[in-house]
């Protein structure tokens, strides 16, 4: 009874605090707020034999916490999100468990192994490697009898605070420069003693160029569109490209990553790109520039629009924009309105990227294209705001959920599909009152994934019951960055107009795991139907 008062007052406390904050805003969804996520336990046993333990539980979106001891303590220890408690054991192997809340009281529950021994940790077992996707991050492990956590030293100068991680995480150091380092690692248990290893002259490695290729640019009409270099659109024709203007020390070359064409520029300094000078380029009616990049190194890139079609006196007429928060290793996709350049947009000649002075940083570009909002304006968009049915079959479950992740996609609510273990796919099925127009057949779908290669199968299905139901072909986009939204695109030419489409279907297709084992969770939104 007093839990229940307690997440009262706390839900409460918070919609309160969201109405006087916000009074132009009081429509407070909580059916779209989930249970606490990424939960996790880290313990820090005083190593003097006392078996002293502090245990200190986190979790995103979670408001206090239950945590059981595992051992003969009955009563359940109460913690408010940031505090942690003490507890001292005796030797033995305990199961730890804590239970996160929301302010609505959802939760989500986590166990993990304790061991308390006053034997010095032995029998190590640690891999030290460098991250496949993430320039200069080292990631250790470690399994050792007796120990309940590592510090690992990184060896590089100037770094003398350890990363520490429970036995059996993972402890990720992000090295500043690549090279050779002694990589320090104590393990520790409840006993005075711990136990040192050391991996001797370890490369860490930097990434200077991305494995995988930039994300596919959505299926747009014709007229829509400018594209200036770009594999999913038809390019516009260019006049020059990188031209030696003065003080420049740009390289550029053309190279293929998975395949796509990409621009790799070296040593960037600035780099222009000239389109026709006497037949400029009229971008006046579009809304915004897109592009994606990838940089080991960059600190700053702008991108500078020039309209040189200007009668004899007047000023130049440019203008440039600068790219917020570099994000170094990964592909990262810019979208800037161009509401935002002064410059004069009916008669663009040349586009510049610019380091700013930064330095001269190794930058990929791909996708660089102007374009406007569909043309097609009875284009049917399921944006997860409602005026649907969701359901689940065959291990899947869809629900709708506050979104989770605004970098690339600022949408409030937005589909969660997860598939569960024990299958190698997950289906779920959204429904309309209302048949699918598939007159144009083009599908695009806004698609969060915590991997690259994860396949999305959509089909159509008539209200008919299954087993007597009319299906479309399937149709698979696979996702090609992980982490970050991305727009994929399916296309359903030669599906059937003659059949009232009431169903799409979207099936999780694990590619990997064959025995279903893996589970994962990806986020949708803005299925638009062009």
């Amino acid at each position: 009874m007093m839990k229940t008062i307690k997440y009262i007052f706390s839900l409460c406390l918070v919609v309160a605090t969201i109405w006087s904050c916000a009074d132009d805003e009081k429509n407070v969804n909580l059916s779209a707020v989930e249970a606490p996520t990424a939960l996790a336990m880290a313990f820090d046993v005083t190593q003097d034999n006392t078996g002293l333990v502090t245990i200190t539980p986190t979790a995103e979106g979670a408001i206090t916490f239950d945590i059981s001891l595992g051992d003969d303590t009955e009563e359940l220890v109460e913690l408010e999100n940031g505090s942690n408690t003490e507890h001292t054991y005796a030797e033995g192997t305990y199961t730890v468990t804590a239970t996160a809340y929301g302010i609505t009281g959802l939760s989500t529950t986590l166990s993990q192994e304790l061991v308390v021994s006053f034997n010095a940790p032995e029998n190590l077992e640690v891999t030290v490697e460098n991250s496949t996707s993430v320039s200069k991050l080292v990631n250790v492990t470690v399994d050792a009898d007796f120990a309940v956590s590592f510090d690992v030293y990184s060896g590089e100068t100037g770094s003398t605070d350890p990363i520490s991680a429970n036995i059996g995480e993972t402890a990720a150091i992000q090295y500043n420069d690549a090279g050779v380092y002694d990589i320090t690692i104590e393990v520790k248990g409840a006993a005075i003693q711990t136990t040192t290893y050391v991996e001797e002259d370890f490369e860490v490695t930097e990434i200077l160029a991305p494995t995988t290729a930039a994300p596919t640019p959505p299926a747009r009409q014709p007229g829509d569109v400018v594209s200036i270099y770009s594999d999913a659109y038809t390019n516009i024709t260019l006049s020059e490209l990188n031209p030696n203007w003065g003080g420049q020390s740009t390289v550029l070359t053309e190279v293929q990553v998975e395949g796509n064409n990409t621009w790799f520029y070296s040593d960037l300094s600035y780099t222009g790109i000239v389109t026709d000078y006497g037949n400029p380029t009229d971008l006046s009616a579009k809304e915004f520039v897109h592009f994606d990049y990838w940089t080991p190194d960059a600190t700053q890139l702008g991108l500078k629009i020039v309209n040189t079609s200007y009668a004899d006196g007047d000023p130049l007429k440019e203008d440039i924009e600068i790219v917020d928060d570099i994000v170094l290793g990964e592909w990262r996709s810019v979208e800037i309105p161009l509401e935002d350049y002064t410059t004069d947009l009916s008669g663009v000649t040349q586009l510049l990227f610019d380091s700013m002075g930064s330095g001269t940083p190794i930058v990929y570009i791909d996708n660089l294209y102007f374009y406007k909002q569909p043309s097609n304006s009875t284009a049917q968009v399921i944006d997860f705001e409602g005026g649907y049915t969701l359901s689940s079959f065959d291990g899947g479950d869809i629900s709708v959920i506050a979104n989770p992740d605004s970098n690339g996609n600022t949408s409030t609510s937005v589909a969660q599909l997860v598939k569960g273990s024990g299958q190698t796919w997950g289906g779920s099925k959204i429904t309309l009152d209302d048949p699918f127009d598939l007159s144009n057949p083009i599908v695009t779908v806004k698609i969060w994934s915590p991997r690259v290669g994860l396949n999305l199968l959509m089909k159509f299905e008539d209200n008919v019951p299954w087993p007597n139901n009319t299906g479309s072909a399937e149709i698979t986009a696979t996702t090609t960055v992980a982490n970050q939204w991305q727009t994929l695109t399916f296309d359903h030419s030669g599906i059937s107009e003659s059949i009232d489409w009431y169903n799409m279907v979207l099936i999780m297709d694990n590619g990997t795991a064959g025995d279903g084992s893996e589970n994962y969770t990806i986020y949708l939104d803005d299925i638009t139907i062009n």
